[in-house]
């Protein structure tokens, strides 16, 4: 009885730690790198996936060719360096690693997070 009562107070104590916070997607825009090299992933801020197909993707991105348009979600400047980016973003192959999905498209107006 003496060892639970301590196990309850050092539990008490010390409570185990939350999971992080999943990352938000609609919050992502301005300038952004795609990492590549699976030895930086822990380097970047998210794993994403580009979804061939519109329907399947979490955002729809159109690249700017302007950094100061790219105000918006969705709306994404492709950054030639890492120190230059707001956001570096792993690109992975596998869809079950991302935390979320894009998709490139032309035309500006249909930019942003796709509401379900």
């Amino acid at each position: 009885m003496f060892f639970s009562f301590i196990l309850a107070a050092l539990l008490a104590l010390n409570p185990a730690k939350t999971a992080p916070a999943s990352v938000e997607p609609c919050k992502i825009y301005g300038s952004i790198y795609l990492e590549t090299d699976p030895r930086l992933r822990n380097n970047c801020f998210a794993t994403v996936y580009i979804e061939p197909e519109e329907t399947f993707a979490d955002v729809l991105v159109y690249q700017e060719n302007n950094k100061l348009f790219a105000d918006k979600a969705g709306l994404w400047y492709p950054a030639e360096n890492r120190a230059f980016a707001d956001y570096s973003l792993f690109v992975t192959t596998d869809r079950n690693l991302a935390e979320f999905s894009i998709h490139y498209i032309k035309v500006r107006s249909f930019a942003g997070c796709k509401t379900n």
